[in-house]
């Protein structure tokens, strides 16, 4: 139905032409380059590689430029230049208790060992626009923050030396690959996370915000968020050997969640999990309490058919490419299905006029 559209190839071509102008803007204006969107923009950035499933910023910062900023859009080219690259072989799971960590909070624990790292973060700042940034000035070089370089053990590995926290689970098994394996609900815990970490970080919140207000009831503390860089390495077969490949960040939340216990077990904390690429940690606080409502069978809860609770319902709708593909197909010509329902509204309109007439005589 679309081949029938006379002219459209011209007016798309002139419609790239304006869009590649509107996209460089004035140009008495220097142009943005790449590594000031990779340098600047970081949370834009790590946004786009968490939910466009590739871990390389440059690229991100490509797509974001391309995009205009549309970070959804520039999601968009990301996942689809993904299904372009080789698949090389598999990483060794990164150790993230090993992380070299930027920032650090526990909100369960004042004291930690290893200390809270505050690290960048617009937590503490008064939220008013800075109009200094408008005069370019050089920013205050940051000061080494205390405890930055001693071993930080994780918060719930100290609350499960004292069995108040749920084990881990196992952590051997090969994970499901959603990229390569169709996804089967009800489907596993391992696949669950995949689809969280690639999920639309808005929908991500307000599922998780609803948990907050009661749907759900999965009272939550922050165990411990950690944001840093950690190492990723790859075995090689022909050396007999793994060697490190290279280096990301990633934002890492646990958190700390209500009780529960039986006849025959004592009661005990239960857990959420977030990782995301780059620091994310609005992004990874909001996977960990859907993740912990999406766990709710799982615990012998009580389901109460809220939206977090309901796997189908977020696996399904989380993907802001699949919904944006959707949605946004609806703009495109369907000039020959509108026409067959504009008939039909005619032809029973038509009837419905004569069966008044036919009923007006009688």
């Amino acid at each position: 139905m679309y081949v029938a559209t006379k002219g459209g190839e011209k007016a798309i071509d002139a419609a790239h032409q304006w869009l590649a102008e509107e996209r460089r803007g004035d140009v008495n204006v220097a142009e943005l380059t790449l590594e000031q969107i990779a340098e600047q923009l970081t949370l834009s950035v790590a946004r786009v590689m968490a939910e466009g499933a590739v871990y390389d910023p440059p690229l991100a910062a490509l797509a974001i430029k391309q995009a205009r900023g549309d970070l959804i859009e520039a999601i968009f080219l990301v996942r689809a230049y993904r299904t372009t690259l080789p698949r090389l072989g598999a990483s060794h799971a990164v150790d993230t208790g090993a992380m070299a960590c930027d920032r650090r909070i526990s909100a369960t624990f004042k004291d930690l060992p290893g200390g809270q790292v505050l690290g960048p973060t617009f937590d503490y700042t008064h939220r008013l626009i800075d109009f200094t940034l408008a005069a370019d000035g050089d920013p205050t070089p940051a000061q080494a923050t205390d405890g930055a370089g001693e071993d930080k053990p994780r918060v719930l590995d100290l609350l499960g030396r004292e069995g108040l926290m749920e084990p881990s689970g196992e952590g051997d098994q090969t994970p499901l690959d959603i990229t390569r394996t169709p996804l089967d609900l009800p489907t596993t815990r391992d696949a669950r996370l995949q689809v969280l970490a690639r999920a639309d970080e808005g929908f991500l919140l307000s599922m998780a915000y609803s948990t907050q207000r009661g749907y759900g009831r999965t009272h939550a503390f922050v165990g411990e968020l950690r944001i840093g860089a950690v190492a990723v390495e790859m075995e090689i077969p022909e050396l007999g050997l793994t060697i490190q490949i290279g280096e990301i960040t990633l934002t890492e939340c646990e958190t700390v969640n209500q009780f529960t216990g039986s006849k025959t077990e004592p009661p005990q904390f239960t857990r959420g999990y977030g990782l995301v690429f780059g620091q994310s940690e609005r992004k990874a606080i909001s996977m960990s309490l859907v993740d912990r409502a999406l766990r709710a069978a799982e615990l012998g809860e009580d389901l109460s058919g809220v939206p977090a609770q309901d796997e189908e319902f977020v696996m399904m709708h989380s993907d802001n490419v699949q919904a944006t593909g959707f949605l946004e197909h609806i703009k495109l010509p369907h000039y020959v299905d509108f026409q067959a329902e504009l008939e039909l509204i005619r032809r029973l309109r038509r009837e419905a006029e004569a069966n008044a007439q036919h009923e007006a005589t009688e």
